[in-house]
């Protein structure tokens, strides 16, 4: 059992003392990368290992089912928590209009998944689909869409995506605008996604050669101009993929692209105990509330000496979800509090 001392609380005030518990996956496909914990779901032809030149080899094809390559993280982030993504990425080609009356682009995805839902029959990425628990970086290629023989043209853009529990999308802060950004084929691009939950911010920075693809503004969930994204709104990921996601479905959007990814880093830090607050109750109780995460046992302790501790409130499981404990028995005389996470 971990048993980490996460925070405490006084009765004069609130002081907070936080660990987190963090992963970090390193892989330059050197060596067989499912030896290592890699796993694929779908179509196992889409992605295979490049022993020759140490990378991933990945055919993105939305004829076949939902497909990816993934590594499950062994925790579930929220938006309190942070991550982020970098990695190499060549395209040998990319292109829409590979399926029948499908002319408009469906994405290439890069990013952090609920594996629960996106292993399910329902969860589709297209136009008009449904695919909660999504943070990830997208790139959609050039395509178009007739409409009685109006033709709009969609431009190639890169973007971070993500979407609530709840369906709620969120693309970029006001317009896609700034993102319209072709990738180069036969070219490496170095892609770095990363997610702050203190500022509720995602940066995304894209280079070749050192040479910046961009400038792209930051996504910040929660803004007037992202109205989409509310307070309520909330993502729950546990698994990073390289996804190929499928048109069915979908009757207007397809993708056939191919290509390497490389040198990828993902870090991911779990804070169990987050967005804490303290104060007295009506009735003289000390109250704490605070972010809980799953798998995680909560517990308030009081101690007077700051020597030893004792539990106040009964042991809870975390629900993904604020929490409140509270010592319904408070001494008359000063004491500290802090919650414990095991």
């Amino acid at each position: 059992m971990l048993k980490i001392r996460l925070s405490v609380l006084a009765l004069a005030g609130l002081c907070v003392v936080s660990a987190s518990r963090a992963v970090t996956v390193v892989e330059d496909f050197s060596t067989d990368p499912q030896a290592k914990g890699w796993q694929v779901f779908g179509d196992t032809n889409l992605f295979s290992w490049d022993s020759t030149n140490g990378t991933l080899a990945v055919t993105w094809d939305s004829s076949y089912p939902n497909s990816y390559f993934y590594y499950p993280l062994g925790m579930q982030l929220t938006r309190q928590d942070d991550f982020s993504v970098e990695f190499d990425l060549r395209l040998s080609d990319i292109a829409s209009g590979t399926e029948p009356g499908k002319t408009g682009p469906l994405q290439i995805g890069f990013g952090f998944l609920n594996s629960s839902g996106a292993t399910s029959t329902n969860f589709m990425r297209g136009s008009w689909g449904g695919a909660p628990n999504v943070a990830e970086f997208d790139y959609y290629p050039s395509g178009y869409y007739d409409y009685g023989g109006f033709i709009w043209e969609v431009v190639p853009t890169m973007t971070p995506s993500f979407i609530s529990g709840i369906n709620s999308q969120h693309y970029a802060p006001a317009s896609l605008d700034a993102y319209e950004h072709e990738l180069p084929t036969n070219q490496t691009v170095h892609v770095r996604l990363a997610y702050s939950a203190a500022g509720q911010k995602a940066s995304l920075a894209l280079t070749v050669n050192g040479a910046p693809l961009g400038p792209l503004p930051d996504l910040v969930l929660n803004t007037p101009a992202n109205s989409q994204f509310t307070a309520a709104d909330d993502f729950r990921v546990d698994m990073f993929s390289i996804s190929s996601y499928s048109s069915n479905g979908d009757p207007f959007d397809s993708v056939l692209a191919h290509g390497s990814v490389d040198n990828l880093v993902v870090t991911a830090s779990l804070v169990p105990v987050s967005r804490v607050t303290g104060a007295f109750t009506a009735g003289g109780a000390w109250r704490a509330q605070f972010f809980s995460h799953s798998n995680w046992l909560y517990t308030l302790e009081r101690t007077t000496n700051l020597q030893s501790w004792i539990p106040v409130s009964e042991t809870r499981r975390g629900n993904e979800n604020d929490m409140v404990l509270q010592d319904t028995n408070s001494p008359a005389t000063r004491a500290f509090y802090r919650v414990r996470a095991d």
